[in-house]
C-alpha cells in the first residue's frame, strides 16, 4: 500500500503538533523525484541517528531543518548549537549531523534528492 503524499498544489499543514506531538509519528509530506520533505517527531531523548547506528548520519544532498516546536541539540561541523520553535539550519550535502531531542519536538526537515 503506498503511502499517500501532497500533491502539488495541495495545503500542508505544518503548524506545531502541541497536545498531540507524543502520538504522532514521523510523516513524509512531500517526496518527488528531487525533493523531499518530512516531519520529524522526536520525544525528549531520542537521537537521530537512532542509538543502534554511528554516532552520525550524512545525507548526500542538501537539507535544511527547521525547528517546529520544543528544543533540539544539532551536532554538526564539530560543534553543537540548539534550535528552539522557529530557528532553522542549513547543511551542505555530505555533512554528518547528529539530532538530540531535549524535548518533545517536531522539525521540518527538506532535502534535495536525485532519484535516478
Amino acid at each position: 500500500m503506498a503511502i499517500p503524499h501532497a500533491a502539488s498544489g495541495d495545503l500542508i499543514d505544518v503548524r506545531p503538533l502541541g497536545a498531540t506531538l507524543r502520538q504522532t509519528i514521523s510523516t513524509t509530506l512531500i517526496r518527488s523525484d528531487h525533493l523531499e520533505v518530512f516531519r520529524l517527531v522526536l520525544l525528549a531523548g531520542d537521537n537521530v541517528p537512532d542509538h543502534k547506528l554511528p554516532r552520525t548520519c550524512q545525507v548526500p544532498s542538501v537539507i535544511t531543518i527547521q525547528c517546529l516546536e520544543g528544543t533540539v541539540e544539532v551536532k554538526a561541523y564539530g560543534r553543537s548549537q540548539v534550535m528552539h520553535a522557529g530557528s532553522m539550519m542549513y547543511l551542505a550535502g555530505g555533512a554528518a549531523h547528529a539530532l538530540k531531542a531535549v524535548e518533545d519536538s517536531s522539525v521540518l526537515v527538506t532535502m534535495l534528492v536525485r532519484r535516478e
